[in-house]
């Protein structure tokens, strides 16, 4: 779905870990921000990388290690994170976790 609407959601129930995998459902998206789900299973992660936005991922389950400009921050759920553009960053799952990753 990437049209905006009126909508309720659960984010915990929009999207399902899978086993060996990191999967991603996309809710909304236009030229300058998208909101993206994702559901990440234990160990594994996405490499260091940059992007042209600002974002925020809010933990929506589980553990994650993520590492920016060299600096690591362990979030659990409920907690949130802002990462400024062009900044490196990268994302290691320490438990089965599932995330929402605003970019704005």
């Amino acid at each position: 779905m990437t049209n905006f609407e009126k909508q309720v959601i659960d984010l915990k129930s929009a999207i399902e870990i899978q086993e060996n995998s990191v999967v991603s459902k996309t809710l909304t998206a236009n030229t300058s921000s998208s909101l993206t789900l994702f559901a990440f299973d234990k160990n594994q992660s996405i490499a260091t990388h940059t992007a042209p936005v600002n974002a925020v991922v809010q933990v929506i389950e589980g553990e994650v290690e993520i590492t920016i400009s060299d600096e690591k921050f362990i979030l659990k759920e409920g907690e949130i994170i802002l990462m400024p553009e062009g900044e490196p960053h990268s994302l290691l799952a320490l438990t089965p976790f599932k995330m929402v990753l605003f970019k704005v």
